[in-house]
């Protein structure tokens, strides 16, 4: 049993979904522990400010590898297109908005990498604040999607995994909604710990949900 557990924990982590997943769960969980660790302290130091360190370079690997992620969500939405004509016409409207949204997230993402590393001359701060926006908007349309009344009818006997998911992309959004510019809402007011527990809730969601053949796009 151990052995099998093994043999399928290298074949996650032999593929790039597999191996982000863990890479994310890794990431929140440092900034959960350093967050909880360094309390009120702004410059923690010690072990809550390895911890964070090592977060934040596990969130900068993910945004690199991200680079790669364009075609494949081209491919995907491609050929999803506007949705199978037998499902219903709300729900093909939120994926296709939601495709677009995720379609346009990853350029913009990619010019506040480049930006940042100087590879391009531009404000990287209103990519990355455009990139985050698209993040959660594609985050709101998922949760309206999967609650809508025709998705819950078709998907009776997948009331666990509906709400799992709604569950993981709300803590997602709420994270979203943090990393906007102050005076949106609650942006910029989460403590590190925060940020942590809800990527970290989120994160282990998608892990679940992989091991059990769901699907997730958790950024």
């Amino acid at each position: 049993m151990a052995a099998g557990a093994l043999s399928g924990l290298v074949a996650a982590l032999e593929t790039h979904r597999g191996r982000d997943r863990a890479v994310r769960a890794l990431c929140y969980g440092c900034q959960l522990a350093g967050g909880a660790l360094a309390g009120p302290q702004a410059s923690p130091s010690g072990l809550p400010g390895r911890l964070l360190a090592v977060s934040a370079e596990l969130s900068a690997c993910r945004t690199a590898l991200r680079l790669f992620d364009d075609l494949a969500m081209l491919s995907y939405s491609c050929g999803y297109g506007l949705g199978p004509k037998d499902e219903d016409g709300l729900v093909r409207a939120l994926s296709v908005l939601c495709n677009v949204a995720n379609q346009l997230y990853y350029p913009c993402e990619h010019l506040a990498w480049a930006a940042d590393a100087g590879i391009i001359r531009t404000r990287a701060q209103k990519w990355w604040t455009l990139s985050t926006g698209l993040w959660a908007l594609s985050l709101l349309l998922g949760i309206l999607r999967t609650s809508s009344p025709q998705s819950r009818k078709e998907a009776k006997a997948q009331v666990k995994a509906e709400v799992l998911s709604i569950l993981a992309q709300v803590a997602d959004l709420s994270n979203a909604i943090h990393w906007l510019p102050p005076g949106f809402l609650w942006a910029g007011r989460f403590p590190p710990w925060l940020v942590g527990l809800l990527g970290t809730v989120s994160s282990l969601i998608g892990i679940y949900q992989a091991s059990r053949g769901g699907n997730t796009e958790a950024v």
